[in-house]
């Protein structure tokens, strides 16, 4: 998915009411964005990572 050429857009993973994307911006840098319903979480690198580990920990005491 591209949004109008000014950064490239990939879906990671989607259902259907959630969606998972990134977003390479014109400065290379990669953001993570968490739809969530009327909710979008936005992850520089750093805090998708912790964000990840945060997940793994959560479903492994579920």
């Amino acid at each position: 998915m591209t949004d109008k050429g000014d950064a490239a857009n990939n879906a990671l993973a989607e259902t259907d009411n959630y969606m998972v994307w990134e977003v390479r911006e014109p400065d290379g840098e990669i953001t993570y964005h968490v739809e969530l319903g009327a909710v979008t979480l936005h992850f520089f690198r750093e805090e998708w990572d912790e964000f990840l580990r945060l997940i793994k920990v959560a479903s492994s005491n579920s």
